[in-house]
């Protein structure tokens, strides 16, 4: 059964993923309904699930969600906007990259949330400065796996592109890009999930709005349940959005999957 690569058939995938969320649900049931943790520090999921109905039907929680997508969306795509195409630069072209690495290397390091106090100066506590906290958090890392997944690309079909009379610009559009394009997609898949993390540091400070704010409220109350079932949420969305980023790019690129 457990041998290296060998792949799992779509049904057991689908079952054992499941039977991961019954295990959790059951060890968190056991430990809350059997007295293991106190209530204070842990609601039960009964509990959790009825807090986040009424969350949604009678404090308006949808539109909270509605603004951390959007702040998500938002500040993914500006960062992408600006990540892509001088990653796709610094992996074609040598003297970009010798220009531009030391420093993307060195920014790619500084934590996202050390900037939110100097954001808040300099843009307010708007939507403004939550959109830059996710795009700082991204846009450094984007560039550069960016850059290392065109600078891969085989010496030999560059060798041959160039042997048939294309240019460098030829080259960049019609070898480099064909070849990058799938993993530059699975990349901004895989950042779009560390985008998540970013806005609801931003919304716990300074916000008004957002699923961020929400469990902010919640922690004032002492309401575990709120906070957990919020959590949730976002693990939920960000699963929605990651499986539908999955899809898409098995629907542009098959070749690769």
């Amino acid at each position: 059964m457990f041998e290296p690569l060998k792949p799992v058939p779509r049904g057991a995938r689908i079952f054992l993923g499941a039977a991961f969320f019954v295990a959790f649900l059951g060890i968190w049931a056991i430990a809350t309904f059997g007295g293991l943790i106190d209530e204070l520090f842990l609601k039960d999921p009964v509990y959790t699930l009825k807090i986040g109905i009424e969350l949604f039907t009678e404090y308006g929680f949808i539109k909270d969600v509605g603004v951390t997508v959007w702040r998500v969306v938002g500040g993914f795509i500006l960062a992408a906007l600006v990540a892509v195409p001088l990653g796709i630069l610094m992996g074609a072209f040598k003297p970009i990259e010798a220009f531009f690495e030391p420093f993307i290397s060195f920014a790619r390091y500084l934590p996202a949330s050390a900037f939110i106090p100097l954001l808040i100066l300099w843009a307010g506590v708007g939507e403004a400065q939550k959109l830059l906290v996710i795009f700082i958090g991204s846009v450094f890392q984007i560039v550069l796996m960016v850059s290392v997944i065109v600078g891969s690309t085989r010496r030999d079909l560059v060798e041959a592109a160039y042997t048939l009379g294309a240019d460098a610009g030829g080259i960049v559009r019609r070898v480099m890009l064909p070849g990058a394009a799938p993993q530059i997609a699975e990349t901004l898949r895989l950042v779009l999930g560390w985008a998540w993390t970013y806005v609801i540091v931003a919304e716990l400070v300074g916000s008004s709005s957002g699923i961020g704010h929400m469990i902010m409220d919640s922690q004032r109350l002492l309401d575990t349940g709120q906070m957990i079932f919020g959590i949730f949420c976002i693990g939920v969305i960000g699963l929605v959005s990651d499986l539908m980023f999955k899809w898409a790019n098995q629907r542009l690129y098959p070749w690769a999957f």
